[in-house]
Order: C-alpha cells, then sequence, then structure tokens
C-alpha cells in the first residue's frame, strides 16, 4: 500500500447565488475525502465570484478502504443568524491523479473548472480547482504532514 499527500488547490468560482433576502453571501467550502474534511475561510463579502487561493490537505492510501476516490465539494453560505445555505456540490474524481502519482511519484490536475450542482443536478456556478497527489516515502522518520492532523491554508 502507497501513502501519499493529496493537495487541494481552491481557487476561485463564479455564478454562484444565496438564498438570503438580500442576496448577499458569504461562500466557504467544505472538501470532504473518504472520511476526512476540511474547510476553506470564508470569503465575506466577496459575493457570488469569491477568491480563495487557498490549498487543503489529505492523507491518502491507495489502494485504500473504499473505492470512493473522490473529492466531494460543498459550496456553503456563512449566515450569522440561522444554518448556513447550501449553495451547491462538486465533484473532482482523483482516482486516476492518485494511481500515476502512485507510479511516478507525484502527479497534478492543473486548475481547472467544475460545475457546481444542486441537489436535484441544476447548474448553479463554477470552482476552479487544482490537485495534486504526492507518494511518501514509506519511512518518513515520524514526521508529520499538513493535511493528517490538520490542513494548512496559504
Amino acid at each position: 500500500m502507497a501513502i501519499g499527500l493529496l493537495e487541494v488547490h481552491l481557487l476561485k468560482a463564479k455564478g454562484l447565488r444565496g438564498k438570503d433576502f438580500l442576496g448577499k453571501i458569504d461562500p466557504y467550502v467544505i472538501v470532504k475525502y473518504k472520511t476526512q474534511e476540511r474547510k476553506s475561510s470564508i470569503a465575506s463579502g466577496e459575493g457570488g465570484s469569491p477568491i480563495w487561493n487557498e490549498k487543503v490537505r489529505f492523507k491518502v492510501e491507495y489502494p485504500g478502504v473504499g473505492h470512493d476516490y473522490k473529492l466531494i465539494l460543498n459550496l456553503m453560505d456563512k449566515d450569522t443568524f440561522s444554518t448556513h445555505d447550501f449553495l451547491g456540490q462538486a465533484t473532482v474524481y482523483v482516482k486516476d491523479l492518485i494511481e500515476r502519482g502512485v507510479e511516478n511519484g507525484t502527479s497534478e490536475l492543473r486548475i481547472q473548472k467544475y460545475n457546481v450542482v444542486q441537489s436535484d443536478q441544476t447548474y448553479c456556478g463554477e470552482i476552479q480547482v487544482g490537485v495534486t497527489f504526492t507518494k511518501m516515502e514509506e519511512n518518513n522518520g515520524g514526521q508529520e504532514y499538513g493535511g493528517w492532523k490538520q490542513s494548512y491554508n496559504y
């Protein structure tokens, strides 16, 4: 089994629409990979075209438990006095990326656009994301890698 680091670069989104009375949104992204979850910062006041330019990291085992080699990006709107609103979801399939990275040591999906869809699969915007996978050496000397215990934002 190979172990590696999956780094997700959340760049920006556009075309997002809120459900609030005034239509203002403060978007953020919850990124899920299998049982791991990371959250971006909140793009306060940026509305439907937020820019995050952040990276979050995940520990990856390949082959690992389960066959869902995908990133689920849930775009949310932070609300102060009520439950945060779900704006939409995008999916990035990373199995081929991880397989290439295991074989070559590293692999990259350059930043590209992914459709954001609502629960009924209707289009509601897009998000730009890049992903890299880096295989880690079997013996890392006890060093911890970002994303295994916490996520780092850049």
